[in-house]
Parts: C-alpha cells; structure tokens; sequence
C-alpha cells in the first residue's frame, strides 16, 4: 500500500490532502519534530536526507513534494487535477508547481529564520543579531517577500485557481507558501484574492479530511 511517511506540522500535510483529493488508500507512518524542530533521525531510514514528505509506493521511494505530487498525478490521477496538455492552462500548472518550493519558500524561510535567530541568540550577541535580521528583513527578505505576494494577488484576478478556472495539484502545492506567508509575512494585508483563494482551499472536504488525519498543523491560520 503507498505509505505516507508523515512528519506533524510540515509539507507532507499537502501529500495527505492530495490523496484525498484523489480518493487513494494509504498508510500514514507518523514522525514526530524533536525540540529543536528538525525531523527525527529515524527519517533517514526511509531517504538519506531523513527529510519530510516522502512516500513509498509500489517499491518506490519518492522525496519532495513537487515529485510527489508528479507521481501521484501520474500514476494514480488518470487525468485528475491537471489540465490537458498542450495547453496555457498546463503550462501555468508545471510553473506554480515548482514555483512554490523553488521561489516562494526559500524567501518565507529566511523571513522565519531572522525572526528567530535573535530569539535564539547568547544574550550578549542578542542586540547585534537582532540589528542584522532587521536589517536583512527589511532590505532584502520582506520587500521581495511583498514583490511575490502583489504577484500572487494579481494572477487570482485573472482566474480562480492558480492554473486557471479548475482547481488543480498546482493549488495544493501552492497551500504551504500562502499559509505561511498569512501566518508570518502579512498576506492579510491588501491581498483580497489571495485570501479568499485560502479560505476556498481550507473549505475543501478534502482539506478537512486531511488535516483530521494528519493532526495539529499550525502553519495554517
């Protein structure tokens, strides 16, 4: 049976809602953040980089979740949640598809690390670190981070879903980046199309089932 090898509160949230989307059986292996929020060493046995989502399938192993969901799509969708090929629609779809890990997400990480790194600092380091992330905040991190937010506003103007009138994987990719960033990077802010994209998706009874079956997930508002 494909198996889930599900860390709490991470991407592989969005593997479990695509199942569902689907309506595939499966396996959820469930791994628990140590204190320090790193995924726990027993990862490792399942991939080399002992990181999550990853599933296994059919003798299969397979890490990231833009591949994941190529798989899923691929073997298991018969059409489902992507558009036809050949098509702008299709074209849009592969873009926000590693769009969202290789674009969004880098930028909302560094958003979350300066935030705690002076949190995290000795206390007599603490004033000096707490200079420098506000410094790259506001010089580098928030004004891209605000650049891809009036980008993302833009494009649901011009359709429902990222990848055109249908609600596709390329939404559900997309899931991680727009909650993070309503949770930490100010989405509510100006961004009424992008909020409203959100409270459609967290709608879904899919999602709902998902998030029942995965457990606390709080990088969602």
């Amino acid at each position: 049976m494909l198996t889930v090898h599900h860390l709490n509160n991470s991407r592989s949230q969005r593997v479990l809602w695509l199942l569902e989307e689907l309506g595939l059986p499966y396996e959820i292996i469930r791994y628990e953040r140590q204190p320090d929020m790193r995924a726990p060493k027993e990862l490792r046995a399942i991939h080399p980089l002992g990181k999550s989502p990853v599933i296994t399938d059919n003798g299969n192993t397979v890490a990231e979740s833009g591949a994941i969901v190529e798989y899923l799509i691929e073997t298991y969708g018969n059409g489902r949640l992507i558009p036809p090929p050949k098509t702008p629609e299709r074209l849009r779809y592969s873009y926000w598809l590693h769009y969202a890990e290789g674009s969004a997400m880098p930028l909302l990480l560094l958003k979350l690390l300066f935030n705690i790194m002076p949190k995290r600092a000795p206390a007599l380091l603490r004033p000096l670190v707490r200079k420098v992330s506000n410094q790259a905040l506001t010089t580098l991190v928030n004004p891209q981070l605000k650049q891809h937010m009036a980008f993302w506003e833009s494009e649901l103007q011009t359709s429902d879903w990222f990848a055109g009138n249908d609600f596709t994987a390329a939404d559900i990719q997309m899931s991680f980046p727009l909650q993070a960033a309503a949770a930490r990077g100010g989405l509510e802010q100006g961004h009424p199309r992008a909020m409203d994209w959100l409270a459609r998706i967290e709608a879904r009874p899919a999602y709902k089932i998902a998030l029942e079956k995965g457990g606390p997930y709080e990088v969602g508002r």
